[in-house]
C-alpha cells in the first residue's frame, strides 16, 4: 500500500499555504516525496476561485478590512468561499498517476471521505445533484475547490466545525443560494483532534493509503 504522509499545521495564513502546496506540488512531481495530506485552519479569509464571479463578493474591500478579513484570487476550481477558524481545511497533494486518473473520481472521492466522517458522528449527510461538496439537507457543511498540474491535486476541501457561519454574509457561497451549516450547528461537539483523526482514517481508506505523520519539515517549506 501506498504511503501518503498526514500533517495537522494548525492556524496558517492562506498566503503560506498558497506557498507551501506549490512546494509539495513540485516535488511530488518530481517523485522526491509520497503523497502528502495538510490540516490546517486559516485566519478569516475569502478565496474566489479562477472563473468565479467576483459579483457574489457582496462587501466592498474597506468593509472586509474592517472586520479583519483577506482577500484572495487563488487558482483552484470553483467560485468563492470562506475560510475561518473553526473550519477545517484539507489539501491533499496526491499523483492521480498512482489512484485513477479521473478528475470527477477524485473529487467525488474527496466528498466520500467526509461524508464517511459525518456519519461516524451520526451526521447524515449526501450529495446533491449538479453541485460539488457534501450537503446535509439543503445546507452545504463542507466544500470543495481542487488545482490538478500534472496530475498532481492541490487545494481540496473546508469543513465547518465550529466556524462562525456570519462571516458567509460576506459572499453567495460558492455562488449558490443555498444556506451552510457547521457540525456544530448540527449538535455535533466533537473536537478539532477527534473529527481530524476521524478524516485522516476515513481518507486513507478511501484512497487505499497508509497514513503516516509527516517527516517534510513544512515549517522550513513555508
Amino acid at each position: 500500500m501506498l504511503k501518503c504522509e498526514y500533517c495537522d499545521l494548525g492556524r496558517t495564513g492562506y498566503g503560506e499555504a498558497l506557498e507551501l502546496q506549490r512546494h509539495l506540488v513540485e516535488m511530488r512531481q518530481r517523485g522526491l516525496i509520497p503523497d502528502q495530506f495538510l490540516i490546517l485552519e486559516h485566519p478569516h479569509v475569502i478565496t474566489l476561485g479562477r472563473g468565479g464571479d467576483k459579483q457574489h463578493l457582496l462587501a466592498s474591500e474597506e468593509v472586509l478590512r474592517r472586520a479583519g478579513v483577506s482577500f484572495y484570487h487563488t487558482d483552484r476550481g470553483g467560485d468563492i468561499t470562506y475560510h475561518g477558524p473553526g473550519q477545517i481545511v484539507g489539501y491533499p497533494i496526491l499523483d492521480l498517476r498512482e489512484w485513477k486518473r479521473d478528475v470527477a473520481a477524485y473529487v467525488r472521492a474527496v466528498e466520500q471521505v467526509l461524508i464517511d466522517m459525518l456519519a461516524g458522528f451520526g451526521i447524515t449527510a449526501g450529495r446533491v445533484e449538479g453541485k460539488t461538496g457534501v450537503w446535509v439537507g439543503g445546507a452545504k457543511v463542507a466544500a470543495i475547490g481542487i488545482h490538478i498540474s500534472r496530475w498532481v491535486t492541490s487545494h481540496g476541501f473546508a469543513l465547518n466545525l465550529t466556524t462562525d457561519l456570519s462571516y458567509f454574509s460576506y459572499i453567495v457561497p460558492c455562488g449558490l443560494p443555498n444556506p451552510v451549516t457547521s457540525m456544530a450547528e448540527l449538535g455535533c461537539r466533537a473536537s478539532w483532534q477527534e473529527v481530524t483523526a476521524a478524516i485522516v482514517a476515513n481518507f486513507g481508506r478511501v484512497f487505499g493509503r497508509e497514513m503516516v505523520p509527516a517527516t517534510l519539515d513544512k515549517e522550513k517549506a513555508i
